[in-house]
């Protein structure tokens, strides 16, 4: 049995029944049966699906955010973003999907098709309940593929609710089924060959249990895995936006993003004025009732999520870092946690180089340009990055020399349905989104004669 507990009070919401190995079987049988004739959809019909579940998830907006906002403790405001979001990647893939599918050009006497493979398994955590999960979801219809989800055990009304609006849209049965299973149980289901390739969002420790299975199973997999993204602002930047920006870039989500912008990174020149401002802009953000639109952040996901966050705040204080402001678990119900910014962390400490999944933020002074990239890179993450500088030698190194996935230049990194997502390094790797992300799961033919 899985019980969703709301974070902002503690009182459990919901509780849903694991699925038997009979039931988890069964959902298997349907997804091979709807894949034998899914596979042979014209693209014209998927997209047609795909735009009656936007227009579905656009149309139960409210309910789904109000769900997801119980579930897992983000702003309502943000929760209904989120949905808003989902609708505009799958009227993305309906619009664009049929070319994505187009036979690709091959020199020479040969052709080449896309085709779809099969079911594919996505295993997504809690905190884009809705948008982790459409990230492989709307690309698999497109493809032709089915799909299986295992989302997470506190978000399993989020989970089927999404089940309920596809389905609600005229989807086929088997097309999309979400597993309420265990995550001990994940290897199992990877083995099984009515399973073809496998997707997860997720920490370090779940990335390398999956790619072990996928890999023991010789199965394709993507991974999207965690990032300690660092926030670079240089003497040319525009600081008072720089300032702006990063306030809101660490606590988006009450810090639990993998592409917050979580260390600080600030030439010496600009580092005093940058601190003073950052500073004062934490100490502002407001954590309080995530229905309550004043509110600027809701409570971490759990009471166990906001005592892991607690627990690396004191360790980096162990090793000799100073905390400004904030970064206190908040008095009262609720696993709420203050803004908070943390200086004076040794780079070296192995505490600096794990991800903080909250509102926290490290701040670094960098000597120089080149100390700056050092500091970036010195991580095991490579996700994503967010660079200030007015300086166009700047921007191209920056960009050539940052061991990440993606950089965003005078501007906080963000997610779009067009754009390839995914990261190196301890990262992860493959990408999601744009027909990258669907091609990952297909199968390129070379076609002779």
């Amino acid at each position: 049995m899985f019980t969703s507990t709301n974070p902002a009070t503690g009182d459990v919401i919901a509780t849903h029944p694991e699925l038997t190995a009979a039931e988890v079987y069964a959902a298997l049988d349907r997804a091979q049966a709807a894949y034998r004739d899914w596979r042979l959809t014209a693209p014209e019909e998927r997209a047609a699906l795909l735009e009656r579940i936007a227009e579905r998830f656009e149309a139960d907006k409210m309910a789904l955010a109000e769900m997801a906002t119980r579930e897992m403790g983000k702003t309502l405001n943000s929760a209904v973003a989120e949905v808003e979001k989902c609708a505009a990647g799958f009227r993305h893939y309906a619009q664009n999907g049929p070319a994505m599918l187009a036979d690709p050009e091959v020199p020479g006497a040969a052709t080449a098709r896309w085709l779809p493979i099969g079911a594919v398994l996505a295993i997504m955590p809690w905190n884009f309940p809705y948008w982790q999960a459409v990230r492989f979801l709307a690309p698999a219809i497109m493809a032709g593929n089915v799909a299986l989800l295992k989302h997470a055990s506190n978000v399993q009304g989020c989970a089927q609710a999404m089940v309920d609006a596809v389905i609600g849209a005229g989807a086929p049965a088997g097309l999309f089924q979400n597993l309420a299973i265990r995550s001990d149980t994940v290897a199992e289901l990877i083995a099984d060959p009515r399973v073809a390739a496998v997707t997860l969002t997720g920490s370090e420790g779940a990335g390398m249990a999956v790619a072990q299975a996928a890999g023991k199973a010789l199965k394709k997999v993507v991974l999207e895995l965690g990032g300690s993204d660092p926030f670079i602002v240089l003497p040319s930047a525009d600081l008072e936006k720089a300032v702006e920006t990063a306030a809101k870039a660490r606590v988006q989500n009450a810090g639990q993003s993998c592409i917050c912008a979580k260390r600080m990174i600030v030439h010496a020149e600009v580092y005093d004025a940058f601190l003073e401002g950052f500073v004062a802009a934490m100490a502002r953000v407001k954590a309080d009732d995530p229905m309550d639109a004043a509110s600027d952040i809701g409570p971490l996901s759990s009471e166990a999520q906001q005592q892991t966050v607690l627990d690396q705040i004191a360790m980096l204080e162990k090793a000799g870092a100073r905390r400004l402001v904030g970064g206190e678990a908040l008095p009262g119900k609720g696993a709420y946690l203050s803004a908070g910014v943390l200086v004076d962390v040794p780079a070296d400490d192995p505490v600096a180089e794990e991800e903080l999944f909250g509102p926290v933020a490290t701040v670094f002074r960098a000597d120089d340009f080149d100390h700056a990239i050092r500091l970036a890179n010195a991580v095991p993450f490579g996700l994503g990055s967010s660079v200030w500088t007015q300086d166009a030698g700047e921007r191209e190194r920056l960009i050539r020399d940052l061991d990440c996935g993606m950089t965003a230049v005078n501007a906080m990194l963000a997610s779009s349905p067009e754009a390839p997502f995914g990261g190196t390094k301890r990262s992860g790797h493959g990408r999601e989104l744009g027909p990258w992300g669907m091609h990952e799961f297909m199968n390129l033919k070379t076609v002779w004669g």
